[in-house]
């Protein structure tokens, strides 16, 4: 294990030795960004003043989690300015981890209706 620590690290430093130049965000995008994170903050929190229910609630909410990670991920996680790789490196397994979600939830859901089914009929 750490003889594969070691190369990762040496092609680490070969890439920062090669990319010297030194970039530096203005204040303005953070407060920006702040300033997005705190209205999609307010409208998460009307889904629940307005009483919504159901399908609607649920995506409202889920919506505006993912506006909101997002937005932390790309601009104060700095991947908005960073290589493409770095970006799939994070991007990718989160992607795998939605749809793993997505298939035990029509997993579960197929596992209900069976279950619902035999203890109807009772075969």
């Amino acid at each position: 294990m750490g003889i594969y620590f070691c190369i990762f690290l040496s092609l680490v430093k070969n890439m920062e030795q090669n990319n010297k130049k030194a970039t530096t965000h203005s204040i303005g995008i953070y407060l920006w960004i702040w300033g997005l994170l705190f209205v999609f903050s307010t409208f998460s929190y009307l889904v629940d003043w307005y009483n919504f229910q159901g399908l609607l609630r649920w995506s409202l909410i889920i919506f505006f989690m993912l506006i909101k990670a997002g937005l932390i991920m790309s601009i104060f996680m700095h991947l908005y300015w960073e290589r493409w790789a770095i970006v799939n490196v994070l991007l990718w397994p989160m992607t795998a981890i939605m749809v793993f979600v997505g298939i035990m939830t029509a997993e579960s859901q197929y596992t209900l209706f069976t279950r619902a089914l035999f203890f109807v009929t009772g075969s």
